[in-house]
C-alpha cells in the first residue's frame, strides 16, 4: 500500500485515523478543534486509565463543547479534502492560463 500523492500535512492525519481506529467525522471534529495529530497518543485511553474516556469519545464531549453541535454538518475523508483541493487548482490553473492567453492575444493584435 503506497501514499497516494496525500500532503504531509494531510498524511498524519490519515495515519493518526488507521492508529487510532477514527471515523472520518472523529478526524474532521479533531481538525476543526485543532487538535495536533501528533498528541493523539497521550489523549488516548491505553485501559491502564479508567478516568480517561476513549479518544473518540473524548473528541466528541470537547466538539460538543466548543460548536454546541455533536457532528460536523458535513462529513468528509481526508482524501476527499485532498481531491477538492486538487481540483480546485487545477481549475486555478486553467482559469490563470486562459486569462494569459487572451492577454497575449490583445497585446498582438494592438502591437
Amino acid at each position: 500500500m503506497g501514499k497516494k500523492n496525500i500532503p504531509e500535512k494531510h498524511q498524519i492525519w490519515v495515519d493518526a485515523r488507521k492508529r487510532f481506529r477514527l471515523s472520518d467525522a472523529h478526524i474532521q471534529m479533531a481538525r476543526e478543534l485543532g487538535l495536533n495529530p501528533k498528541k493523539f497518543g497521550k489523549l488516548d485511553n491505553h485501559d491502564q486509565e479508567p478516568w480517561k474516556a476513549p479518544l473518540s469519545d473524548f473528541i466528541e464531549s470537547i466538539y460538543f463543547k466548543q460548536f454546541g453541535k455533536t457532528r460536523p454538518d458535513q462529513v468528509r475523508s481526508i482524501e476527499q479534502i485532498v481531491k477538492d483541493q486538487a481540483k480546485k487548482k487545477a481549475e486555478r490553473k486553467a482559469q490563470k492560463q486562459t486569462q494569459q492567453d487572451s492577454t497575449d492575444n490583445s497585446d498582438t493584435v494592438t502591437g
